[in-house]
């Protein structure tokens, strides 16, 4: 409750000289919009369901993208995880492809499927599908041997290791891959709406851009910002969190 009202307080100081800031005119209201007329602009979009159609659009791209980045990303990492040869070779250019930013794969996308709703789920998937890869790796490789010493002991070998020993083992690494693939998929699918001629927070963005609504362009800016740390604190975070102490990685 401390850490909510120290929060709440850093807001209304952050919204205070915002505020003092648009009052001393120090820059001209196109650029500098007054947080009432930002909040106007949010309430008049709920209300005419512009930004509700929007975000439902950004909605299903995203549980597309994210959906196929975590399964595509599974696969590769077991494939690393389990097997030298791949992890020698394809492992190091899976980093180089994590580190590129999503934004760089739009021209891309557009070019193989043109300003479609296709072009924006593909740049979401390679957004989450690489770093789920390199988390899923991670997880088996962080196995602790004696587990599998203990389990093979015992008479379990092969496929029966791998998912009785190895996978209940690495099911905290893969929540946090989880996480970090719905935080890297948010990011990319802004970066593609914002490039699309379909609907979507991020092509409302760019509209409002083109017609010079800096308080619309703010207004959904601070959506974005919301909707990023409330699924993270609220949902992703809490899971990760459960998980972790029911696998005694964390004190209850």
């Amino acid at each position: 409750m401390k850490i909510f009202i120290k929060r709440l307080l850093f807001l209304f100081v952050v919204m205070g000289i915002w505020q003092l800031v648009y009052v001393s005119g120090v820059f001209p209201d196109i650029a500098f919009p007054s947080l009432i007329l930002v909040f106007e602009s949010l309430f008049n979009g709920f209300t005419n369901g512009d930004l509700i159609s929007a975000l439902l659009a950004s909605f299903r791209h995203l549980f597309i993208g994210l959906s196929l980045a975590i399964l595509i990303g599974t696969a590769l990492g077991v494939l690393l995880g389990k097997s030298q040869q791949a992890d020698e070779t394809a492992g190091m250019y899976l980093v180089a492809l994590q580190s590129i930013p999503s934004i760089v794969w739009v021209p891309l996308s557009i070019l193989v499927f043109g300003f479609t709703e296709f072009a924006v789920i593909f740049v979401v998937v390679l957004g989450g599908t690489f770093v789920m890869a390199l988390n899923v790796r991670s997880a088996i490789h962080s196995v602790p041997p004696q587990l599998v010493r203990a389990a093979r002991t015992m008479g379990t070998s092969g496929v029966s290791l791998f998912y009785r020993v190895e996978i209940p083992s690495s099911v905290p690494y893969f929540m946090s891959g989880i996480r970090l693939a719905w935080a890297f998929s948010w990011r990319a699918l802004m970066a593609g709406e914002l490039l699309s001629n379909g609907p979507g927070l991020g092509y409302s963005l760019r509209f409002a851009q083109d017609y010079a609504r800096m308080d619309q362009v703010i207004g959904i800016i601070i959506i974005i910002g919301v909707i990023g740390a409330v699924m993270d604190q609220l949902v992703f975070s809490r899971l990760e969190k459960n998980v972790m102490k029911r696998w005694g990685l964390l004190k209850s």
